[in-house]
């Protein structure tokens, strides 16, 4: 025989409630879970992009250079980190007093970072210490009185088009143009402008 419960103060649970916190907790779990791969494919993406972005910096807008010899003290020293920007040298081409970073044409360095003396076209002398463009003694302030020594380049020499003389500030203990030759514009990484560090030198070139 069947009984029936007619205690009104027994009540079963509503089965609309039960369902309905079973599928808060499958929705939540549902929420969660793919919530932490999202973060993590999220944070790997910004992680790509800034990636991406430094070697794009790096390649097209400036670069950070480590000084590795002294042929630009006192302007430069040794240790040195200086930034050289890019972007000048797509529209114009070096000019005479530019601080240039260039390829090592004998591969002892990476880089080499000297001063632009004399560009295409132009004819560079070096007699009685002192240098000479286009028969005008140049006024080089940078050099605190070292007197300049001619190298193994026969002088007077003209400047090739598409190429620039350079020279470093610290001229006794210089290997540059003197010793190798002008160098070629498509062997320029960039003009250096400003160094970063050390903190007590920082400043612009």
């Amino acid at each position: 025989m069947t009984e029936y419960n007619n205690d009104p103060t027994q009540v079963d649970p509503p089965v609309d409630d039960a369902l309905r916190d079973a599928d808060l907790v499958e929705e939540r779990a549902t929420q969660e879970g793919p919530g932490f791969g999202r973060w993590l494919l999220e944070t790997l993406l910004m992680i790509a992009v800034a990636f991406l972005l430094a070697q794009g910096i790096k390649t097209w807008v400036v670069q950070p250079f480590v000084i590795p010899t002294g042929s630009m003290e006192t302007t430069i020293l040794v240790g040195d980190r200086v930034l050289a920007e890019k972007i000048s040298y797509r529209y114009s081409e070096p000019s005479a007093g530019d601080i240039v970073v260039f390829n090592d044409p004998t591969e002892r360095h990476p880089q080499l970072i000297k001063r632009v003396i004399a560009v295409g076209g132009e004819e560079i002398d070096i007699r009685d210490g002192h240098v000479f463009i286009n028969g005008e003694q140049l006024d080089e302030p940078y050099l605190h009185g070292l007197i300049t020594d001619p190298g193994t380049e026969p002088m007077p020499f003209l400047v090739p088009d598409g190429y620039v003389w350079v020279m470093g500030d610290n001229r006794p203990n210089s290997g540059d143009s003197r010793f190798i030759g002008p160098q070629p514009l498509t062997a320029i990484q960039g003009r250096a402008f400003v160094t970063y560090w050390p903190i007590d030198r920082i400043g612009s070139l």
